[in-house]
């Protein structure tokens, strides 16, 4: 009963996933609903006690066909437009041809489960000893063109994935020399401030910002603040001038 209940639950679950796949025109939400469709086989493998392929399953498809398309999409990036204009000669005749191909695939599969009695887990490993034993005899024997064939499908994922991503410099990579001549001649001839300090200068003598745009006390020196009110040195920026003399009438009225 729990067998039939998680079957029926995880169908649904795994074709509204696979429609929204096919249907989505972003990227990132059908790479999301194919791993919910692995994750789905996966628990439907285990549920029909076959844990080797519900381990590879998660492990090789979900773990790494996943996160090669997830690279892909990283390095060509989301926000890049489809082009309708065909490169390629005749894609749409083989597209056709190959979804013809694919429909009669899955006809013969489903008449092969609706006309075939089903032998069963143990019937079918029986004889060779074992799930991971029979699927090693049938991977490396019977099936073994396909076997090869899909790493090859995989390797050609790779390598397209870094023919995408290639661009073309337009102009020479600067040197170490060109970049030290573009600091020094640029406004900011000293580092920036360093990653959440939002400041506009990298110095003790310049109180730092916090989120909100106040000044944070704790940013202020007590003795370049002190030496900035005798000397009349303030910046110019009225908060920060407004800071400086607080945290000196604070030292003060401490002392």
């Amino acid at each position: 009963m729990g067998e039939t209940i998680t079957f029926w639950v995880l169908a649904v679950v795994s074709v509204a996933a696979a429609l929204g796949l096919v249907l989505s025109r972003k990227a990132v939400y059908c790479a999301l609903m194919l791993g919910v469709v692995m994750g789905s086989l996966a628990v439907l493998y285990a549920v029909q006690e076959a844990p080797f392929l519900a381990a590879v399953q998660i492990i090789v498809y979900t773990g790494a066909v996943m996160m090669l398309f997830l690279f892909v999409l990283m390095l060509v990036g989301v926000d890049s437009t489809d082009s309708l204009v065909e490169t390629i000669k005749g894609q749409r005749f083989w597209a056709i041809v190959a979804g013809l191909g694919f429909a009669a695939l899955l006809a013969l599969a489903i008449g092969n489960v609706a006309f075939v009695r089903p032998t069963g887990l143990g019937g079918a490993t029986s004889q060779y000893g074992g799930n991971v034993q029979g699927l090693a005899q049938l991977i490396f024997t019977r099936h073994v063109f396909a076997f090869e064939v899909a790493s090859a499908l995989l390797i050609t994922a790779a390598l397209a994935a870094m023919v995408l991503a290639h661009r073309e410099r337009a102009k020479a990579k600067p040197t170490q020399k060109d970049l030290a001549r573009a600091r020094f001649a640029g406004p900011h001839p000293t580092p920036l401030p360093g990653p959440g300090v939002y400041a506009r200068h990298n110095a003790n003598d310049m109180p730092a910002l916090l989120p909100d745009g106040t000044v944070s006390e704790l940013s202020v020196n007590r003795i370049i603040a002190r030496h900035d009110v005798q000397e009349g040195t303030l910046p110019e920026d009225p908060r920060l001038a407004e800071a400086i003399r607080q945290a000196v009438e604070v030292e003060e009225e401490s002392k």
